[in-house]
């Protein structure tokens, strides 16, 4: 398998692509043959004259480029599999907890399928992770996005009509997207406080200027691929008990908890925005999963009758998609750099290896993923 075709994905709200003319350089000189969909690159700032100088052919329709390929990368999955072939494999952001009708679809149709998502939180991973590369870039625009569409400065100002207190931000999850949202609002002067049940995070919070709010939780902890685990009821009232008083005298609240494979957990109330201040931002980067805010809407933003705005955070790296471009292709190159075979200069599909057995989820007309046995009905 070497025949690579990427896909134009900047269709509705997406503006990315998944590899970029440097990388697909990189993998034609190691063997791989390359297609691009006309216009894929456009949102990230590249031309097909680009991805032709890069050594690629450019294709104009889908159906042109499935008829070429045997390797299928794109953002997104789409919205039909008509036209791809028996055998090929698809490379793609994959919500395959919530797609087992489509997971099923794949499988009868012989395509083997990658989901993104399912790549491994481990160190030899780590090159291949998009859920990290994008969730950075998603925490930085979200304090961007808060810093504009807040009615006050971020930072303090001395001035001779006065002093301007900084805006006070409360960041909920210090996952990767709390991090960089942190580190952003504290780069442009807001005083920032955090929390995250996995009391472990406390001294990056610390390192990065910011106060850790303590809220006993009870048992607390993390999974082994990273993520925060699950709350119970009644450890989720007490965390909205505690965050109240928080949400109550900030300025902004970016939301970023999600638990991979299940919907958001309910964080910040009516109760608790009623309490906030007129002005006061909240962005929910959780809205697609359901969402950490109650209200918020990821197709519009919705403002309270006490003068809150609450903003549907949903995939903002798409605001950025020359950069948010060139970590996903990153990625996509790692991983087709990893799974190449030198002597065959081709791609090989290898279940024994760690990543492979984590993200391949259908080959040779069956569910091959230990998650997904129960729909094996092909």
């Amino acid at each position: 398998m070497n025949k690579v075709f990427i896909c134009n994905d900047v269709a509705g709200l997406e503006t990315r692509v998944a590899l970029i003319p440097p990388d697909v350089k990189a993998l034609i000189g190691l063997g791989y043959d390359i297609s691009v969909q006309s216009g894929a690159g456009l949102m990230s700032g590249f031309t097909d004259g680009d991805y032709s100088s890069a050594g690629a052919k450019i294709v104009q329709s889908l159906e042109e480029g499935y008829q070429f390929a045997d390797i299928i990368v794109r953002i997104n999955k789409p919205d039909s599999i008509a036209g791809i072939r028996d055998g090929t494999l698809h490379i793609s952001s994959f919500d395959v907890f919530n797609e087992k009708d489509t997971i099923l679809e794949y499988a009868k149709a012989g395509i083997k399928l990658i989901s993104l998502e399912m790549v491994p939180r481990s160190t030899i991973a780590q090159s291949m992770d998009i859920q990290s590369s994008q969730a950075s870039l998603a925490g930085y625009y979200a304090a961007v996005l808060a810093a504009s569409r807040l009615p006050k400065l971020f930072p303090m100002m001395m001035t001779p009509s006065g002093t301007i207190s900084p805006a006070r931000v409360f960041i909920i999850g210090v996952g990767v997207a709390g991090l960089q949202a942190i580190a952003t609002a504290k780069r442009l002067g807001a005083r920032v406080e955090a929390f995250d049940t996995r009391p472990a995070v406390e001294e990056q919070v610390k390192s990065l200027g910011a106060k850790f709010i303590k809220i006993d939780l009870g048992e607390m902890g993390q999974t082994d691929q990273g993520y925060a685990k699950e709350l119970t009821a009644e450890q989720i009232g007490l965390q909205q008990q505690a965050q109240a008083k928080v949400c109550s005298h900030s300025d902004v609240v970016i939301t970023t908890a999600k638990v991979f494979g299940r919907k958001a957990p309910l964080l910040v109330t009516k109760d608790m925005l009623a309490k906030m201040k007129p002005g006061a931002i909240i962005i929910d980067m959780a809205v697609g999963t359901g969402g950490n805010v109650e209200g918020s809407d990821p197709d519009k933003d919705v403002l309270l009758s006490n003068g809150v705005t609450i903003i549907g955070g949903d995939h903002l790296e798409r605001f950025v998609p020359v950069d948010a471009s060139k970590m996903f292709s990153g990625n996509i190159k790692a991983l087709l750099t990893h799974f190449r075979d030198d002597t065959a200069k081709a791609l090989k599909i290898d279940t024994s290896d760690e990543i492979m057995g984590s993200c391949l989820i259908t080959s040779d007309g069956k569910i091959v993923h230990e998650k997904f046995a129960d729909i094996q009905e092909v």
